[in-house]
């Protein structure tokens, strides 16, 4: 899933992003609202984190307009103000949740999971090949019961590809999918990497080939069943690693 945080605060920002990154989003960043609206009519987005108070176009006109273009993308705001009147005009403006300051990082990502949630169409599906389940909601993939390991990008690859079975991804489509603006951009032989770490740790498992390169086209998940998709109780998010875990620990004096 892809997020958009526009926030002006770069320490909200840093943290933020490490968290969600943390937990799989693709996170894209932009520091005023101008710049955000630029990035809103380049990219999908699942939701949208929206502080009220910013630079050239304000979060209430920024929600004002994204509903009167009929976009239904999820948005929640983020902001100082806590009188009943400021709610009000935040809802009205057309958000979906509306979230105070100073937060706590973890209870807002809880809070991000269950507007991701309830507007989606379905409990998050397990993705199911054979033997082969990829769980959203954990993060984790199975082959006849055995956890595989992936790398973060390996992951979102493999959920990329069950996904959206047969369609063909080229390796732009691939970085545009996977990275998130701010990120350098990868080159082709990045993009390859990734792929055939992907096969490699499947067939290692026993997983019969699944990733088919159409030359000059890209890849695609060929798969001699279709991609079964079966609902599940929405299991708790996983541990912060290490390095967030501490980067959270810095700012733990400071809620945002």
């Amino acid at each position: 899933m892809r997020i958009l945080l526009v926030e002006d605060d770069q320490s909200i920002v840093e943290v933020l992003t490490a968290v969600l990154v943390e937990q799989n989003y693709v996170v894209d960043v932009a520091i005023d609202g101008e710049a955000g609206w630029d990035l809103i009519e380049s990219y999908p987005y699942d939701l949208v984190l929206l502080d009220v108070m910013l630079p050239k176009i304000d979060g209430i006109s920024f929600c004002r307009r994204l509903r009167q273009r009929k976009s239904q993308v999820l948005v929640m705001l983020l902001t100082a103000r806590d009188t009943t009147t400021d709610k009000l005009m935040g809802l009205d403006s057309g958000a979906d949740d509306y979230v105070v300051k100073p937060f706590n990082v973890e209870e807002l990502a809880a809070r991000i999971r269950a507007l991701l949630r309830r507007g989606s169409t379905s409990v998050l599906p397990v993705l199911a090949c054979g033997g082969l389940q990829l769980d959203p909601n954990t993060r984790e993939v199975r082959y006849a019961g055995s956890l595989l390991q992936f790398s973060r990008k390996e992951y979102l690859l493999l959920e990329l590809f069950m996904r959206q079975p047969q369609r063909v991804f080229s390796r732009r489509e691939i970085v545009d999918q996977l990275w998130s603006v701010g990120e350098d951009p990868p080159d082709e032989d990045t993009v390859k990497s990734h792929v055939k770490n992907v096969r490699r740790e499947l067939k290692a498992a026993g997983v019969p080939d699944l990733i088919e390169t159409i030359y000059g086209q890209g890849y695609r998940l060929h798969a001699d069943e279709p991609i079964a998709r079966t609902e599940a109780a929405i299991a708790p998010a996983p541990t912060l690693d290490a390095a967030v875990a501490e980067n959270l620990a810095a700012h733990q004096k400071r809620q945002f």
